[in-house]
């Protein structure tokens, strides 16, 4: 927690600024600045541009400079020192590939597994299967979506909820449908499967 800067009378008087007083300056700043992120990358940064934004104004107090300390400019300094990833209290490392400077200045970014690829709920299903080797994930997969885009838009809705693990029930009362008709698609399907499968591979 941040606390109310006290320095000597001589270096600090009354009429100068309050780092406190301008935090949610700072902070509304830096929202707009990365308004665009994820909310916990967001957060990550503000915290960031906060801690740099109060460095900058303690070598301003310690000059005796406080009073040229505005908020809307700790701000721009603080977003700026963070985005070019220099952060307070770590020195920048171009080797480090958590670095935002490193990722930069190579060229490359870092990113969780799944994350900027749209990952639907049977792909999830066949990922957590362990039975199933690295290259039978794979060409299930491939498999799949190519007999999935065979069938028309409502078949393939019921597929598709069948394939992430729904029981028959669940699928009848999302689609307003009987238990029975559920089961006849199932069927359906699961012979339209087994054909698909049966056909020769094309080049």
């Amino acid at each position: 927690m941040l606390a109310t800067l006290t320095v000597g009378p001589d270096n600090f008087s009354a009429a100068e600024p309050d780092f406190v007083e301008m935090l949610p300056t700072i902070r509304r700043v830096a929202s707009y600045a990365f308004r665009h992120l994820r909310r916990a990358h967001r957060e990550d940064l503000l915290a960031e541009v906060v801690a740099s934004a109060y460095a900058a104004f303690r070598r301003l107090v310690e000059r005796g400079r406080a009073a040229l300390a505005y908020p809307t400019v700790l701000a721009r300094f603080a977003i700026r020192q963070v985005r070019d990833g220099r952060r307070v209290g770590s020195k920048r490392n171009v080797l480090d590939v958590m670095s935002p400077y490193g990722q930069r200045r190579k060229g490359f970014s870092v990113r969780s597994l799944g994350e900027g690829t749209k990952c639907s709920a049977w792909e999830e299903q066949v990922a957590e299967d362990r039975r199933a080797s690295p290259a039978d994930i794979a060409s299930f997969r491939i498999d799949f979506t190519a007999w999935l885009k065979r069938l028309k838009r409502a078949k393939r809705q019921v597929a598709l909820r069948l394939a992430a693990g729904d029981t028959t029930s669940e699928v009848a009362g999302h689609f307003r449908l009987s238990a029975s008709r559920i089961s006849q698609l199932r069927a359906e399907l699961q012979q339209d499967w087994d054909l698909f499968q049966a056909m020769p591979a094309t080049a």
